[in-house]
């Protein structure tokens, strides 16, 4: 075995244990608050579908985690290093959003009669951090498992997924919450702080 075999699987089992620690983080989250719906929107699942093309994108369609032999290579270790930056600030990232939300998240878009408008945390910076932190995840994805174009592809796919879905919310956050909700979105961004306070 050489030695560039002998590390194989380094960038794709650290995608693998940050989905597990995604995973981990939503089994934990606490259980969606009951109560009387204003509404529901289940046209944010067509935007839930087309994210999840992004993920199959970036993943590269491969049926095994052995995709990329590791060797001690200044472009590996860049690409290891890129991998687990990316990894722990969506983790870091979707935990606050998960805890700063708690039993508001819904898998679904909805809005209960008891919510409010949740604007401290990671909120204070972007107004779907959760979704941030996925496209982190997709971004680390990516990189350690296919190339710049299929990333590229992925990124876009998962943007147009995310706008349906973020177009859904906030039709209902606006219907809920009025100007305070514009104002809201007039001061933070969607995505990106500062950035794109114009996706509304």
């Amino acid at each position: 075995m050489t030695s560039g075999h002998a590390f194989t699987n380094v960038d794709g089992l650290l995608v693998l244990l940050g989905w597990m620690a995604i995973g981990a983080i939503l089994l934990t989250r606490p259980r969606g608050e009951p109560g009387p719906e204003k509404r529901r929107d289940r046209l944010s699942i067509v935007g839930m579908l087309t994210q999840g093309l992004g993920f199959g994108i970036a993943w590269g369609f491969r049926p095994s985690l052995v995709s990329r032999p590791w060797t001690a290579s200044p472009a590996a270790i860049a690409r290891t290093g890129a991998v687990v930056l990316l990894l722990a600030a969506s983790l870091w990232l979707m935990r606050a959003a998960v805890r700063t939300l708690g039993r508001q998240w819904s898998l679904t878009a909805r809005v209960l009669e008891t919510h409010r408008l949740v604007m401290e945390g990671p909120y204070r910076c972007v107004r779907h951090p959760i979704y941030t932190a996925m496209l982190g995840m997709l971004l680390a994805t990516g990189v350690a498992m296919t190339g710049l174009v299929r990333i590229a592809v992925a990124v876009v796919v998962y943007v147009i997924g995310t706008r349906l879905r973020t177009g859904v919310e906030e039709k209902l956050l606006r219907e809920s919450f009025g100007a305070g909700y514009d104002a809201y979105a007039r001061r933070v961004g969607a995505l990106i702080p500062r950035l794109s306070s114009g996706w509304r």
